[in-house]
């Protein structure tokens, strides 16, 4: 959160798909419209496992609140179990916008989002928008920027697109944010998930999206690239499906990584994820991390299994952390890879953790040597943190369950 303070000037060297008058077709509804999803504070999801079966309902009455059970098939079954989560658990990734009537219009209209909550801070000149995946058929009743939303947002166990407005932005000719992707660029993209790659392609092209590449270009097919409104990549990807899910849901951030023999220690050790797959080329590898609760029996993460796992997490609405290395990176002393959050390519800012307390949680980071951008009580905003991962990723930590008045 506090890196949406960070304000970027345009970046002349971005491709400027995206400048001309192109828009979607959905991008006419108004900009602050909430999505019908009900209140969903508060408990741990389940878990996935080989062994564990419950109802499907179960799994998403666990992930997105009890409330969820009343429209859940009880004829599904998933590979859900039961099981406490880690104290650290993914909550966010944050892009810095420049238009929030248009991104929001994207993520929530096209992409079917829903904006949970949102806070504006006039006196530092930005605004965030908070928008989650959500399962199909809930209604979400909360007003973003209540307090009812605050408390939902700083207890769920779901994954939210944190979308940072500096305020004064929309007004300036041309692109403003970096969104990556060029030479030493560390952010790659944001993912969704759908269940028919190439129909929903159609569909997004006809609706006036822009692409980067359509399902059967380039050498892997299956999979789409398409832009949003600042030039950031959003992969399609498929998932298993699912009648319960919604048609998109939020599958990944991807970040590359100069050295995952320190990358993967430090996610799973550190911050309590597990790795679910792995996927090795001649050139490069991707690791794909999850949080999940403890005891939880994942398939091998190089083998078969895997790659359906993975899938059947997407069509849970829990995403995936994919960090790409780049096979050679590691050996290179000089190698440094932007964090997105330093001009002139500001565009990513960070991915955030939810803690039970920042303060025991930092001093156990700094403890193992683990580098701080803010510590807890440093700045304006108390009781919230910034560590850096092995990159230089900032790692903000927030405390799970407070009130959300900063």
């Amino acid at each position: 959160m506090l890196s949406s303070v960070l304000r970027s000037s345009r970046i002349s060297t971005r491709p400027t798909i995206l400048s001309q008058a192109r828009t979607w077709k959905a991008s006419a509804t108004p900009a602050l419209r909430t999505s019908p999803v009900t209140p969903l504070v508060g408990s741990r999801p389940l878990h996935l496992s080989s062994r564990s079966r419950v109802p499907r309902e179960l799994a998403f009455a666990s992930l997105f609140g009890r409330s969820a059970r009343k429209v859940m098939s009880t004829s599904a079954s998933a590979i859900m179990g039961t099981g406490p989560m880690p104290n650290w658990t993914w909550q966010q990734s944050m892009i810095r916008i420049k238009d929030p009537e248009k991104s929001l219009a994207f993520y929530r209209d096209v992409m079917g989002c829903t904006l949970v909550d949102k806070y504006d801070f006039p006196q530092w000149g930005f605004s965030l928008y908070f928008m989650q995946s959500l399962p199909k058929g809930q209604e979400y009743t909360l007003e973003p920027g209540s307090d009812e939303a605050h408390k939902y947002l700083w207890s769920t166990n779901g994954v939210t697109i944190e979308l940072t407005h500096n305020h004064g932005t929309e007004t300036q000719e041309g692109p403003v944010y970096h969104p990556g992707n060029q030479e030493k660029d560390g952010f790659g993209h944001l993912a969704f998930a759908c269940e028919d790659v190439y129909k929903c392609s159609e569909e997004l092209e006809a609706a006036g999206v822009p692409f980067k590449k359509r399902p059967d270009e380039g050498r892997m097919k299956g999979l789409a690239f398409v832009y949003d409104p600042d030039g950031y990549w959003v992969e399609i990807v498929e998932r298993t499906p699912n009648p319960d899910a919604p048609k998109y849901t939020f599958a990944q951030t991807m970040l590359r990584v100069k050295d995952p023999k320190k990358s993967i220690p430090f996610y799973k050790e550190h911050l309590g994820m597990t790795v679910v797959r792995e996927s090795h080329f001649s050139d490069f590898s991707l690791y794909f991390l999850a949080t999940l609760p403890a005891g939880t029996e994942v398939p091998d993460p190089t083998g078969d299994g895997a790659k359906p796992f993975v899938r059947e997490l997407y069509s849970q609405c829990v995403p995936i952390l994919e960090l790409t290395h780049n096979h050679g990176t590691e050996n290179d002393p000089e190698f440094v890879h932007d964090n997105g959050n330093v001009e002139p390519k500001r565009g990513f800012g960070h991915i955030g953790y939810l803690v039970d307390d920042v303060y025991a949680a930092s001093d156990a980071l700094l403890a193992a040597g683990v580098e701080f951008q803010k510590k807890p009580d440093d700045g304006g905003m108390k009781g919230l943190a910034f560590a850096k991962d092995p990159d230089g990723y900032w790692i903000e930590i927030v405390k799970r369950g407070q009130d959300g008045k900063f």
